[in-house]
């Protein structure tokens, strides 16, 4: 019998990615997404979709008594912005549709593996120089970090308390085909748009502020190897917490050129002033993921972008056609 997932937020830009990547492992996968920032054309012909709100008993009942073996939570409010202009929303959706799924499990009784998407990028303030590692301090300026980090510590309890199979992935920013705009890391989708218009790039002050960049589809990878390695006990805060990016920071003004470049296109590049409160200089240590899990990058920047420019460009293209 296959072994079996539910991934929630499954529709949606990484969450796909994850569903895809266990569907070809040869699991059964379910998705769990109430399609308000997910596309029903992410979802995979050969998965189960059910269509529902984290924050609901109709979820909770699904796993419940779904007895997965593995759990991956991507479902989230994913607009930092949003985080800022409705914090409580942002919690709602963030801390207590979670903790709704969590109960669930605990109910369920049944030995699920729960991997929660956090953020790396949103996570670590500017204490340390990077690379980031997972036991740096924590200073999460907008309300979408501080709602990953309380779920984080969250899930630490109930593993310590309840010894429940918990595992949290700190993303870097996250980049990809199907990515959203409006997400943590929505620039390339940004860019990749702009680029298909014929219009200028914006960048925000001087551009040599940096980011991890990690493709998708080795963060569905980071989830799948978090789902079948053994893991060390349940602890504290970081015990079970595994920074994935690549290490590497990549300024925005980089970014820009190597998607021009792999574009062939000749946008231009229009300076902004610098958004207050933004971060100089981003990049996670991703050695405990190496060692623990087995996970290494394969996709470098110039591949991934390759990958996302032509995505986005087939997606308009298809668009174009049906008009």
């Amino acid at each position: 019998m296959a072994e079996t997932v539910v991934v929630t937020g499954g529709a949606g830009f990484i969450g796909s990615h994850v569903a895809d990547r266990f569907l070809a492992e040869g699991w059964d996968v379910t998705i769990l997404d109430d399609l308000s920032s997910g596309r029903e054309e992410n979802i995979p012909s050969s998965a189960r979709f059910v269509r529902g709100d984290i924050t609901t008993p109709e979820a909770a009942t699904l796993i419940r008594d779904g007895k997965f073996d593995v759990m991956c939570h991507l479902a989230a409010q994913i607009d930092v912005r949003r985080s800022v202009l409705d914090p409580v929303y942002d919690a709602t959706r963030n801390i207590l549709g979670t903790l709704n799924l969590m109960e669930a499990v605990r109910a369920g009784g049944h030995p699920t593996r729960t991997i929660f998407s956090s953020t790396g990028g949103a996570l670590y303030g500017d204490f340390d120089p990077p690379p980031s590692a997972e036991s740096n301090s924590k200073d999460p300026e907008a309300p979408y970090g501080i709602a990953k980090l309380s779920t984080e510590y969250y899930l630490a309890s109930y593993g310590r308390v309840h010894g429940l199979d918990n595992v949290a992935l700190r993303y870097g920013n996250v980049y990809g085909p199907r990515q959203d705009p409006h997400g943590e890391a929505g620039v390339v989708a940004i860019f990749c748009n702009r680029l298909l218009d014929g219009r200028a790039l914006t960048v925000f002050g001087d551009g040599e502020q940096t980011r991890d960049y990690v493709y998708a589809g080795d963060v569905a990878g980071a989830n799948f190897a978090a789902a079948t390695v053994d893991l060390p006990p349940p602890g504290r805060l970081d015990a079970r917490a595994f920074n994935i990016g690549t290490s590497i920071e990549t300024s925005v003004n980089t970014l820009a050129e190597t998607l021009r470049s792999v574009s062939s296109a000749h946008s231009p590049i229009d300076y902004a002033p610098a958004r207050a409160g933004e971060l100089a200089r981003s990049a996670l240590a991703t050695t405990k993921a190496q060692t623990v899990l087995g996970w290494m990058p394969k996709v470098t920047l110039r591949e991934g972008l390759e990958h996302t420019f032509r995505s986005f460009a087939d997606r308009r293209a298809r668009a174009e056609r049906r008009t």
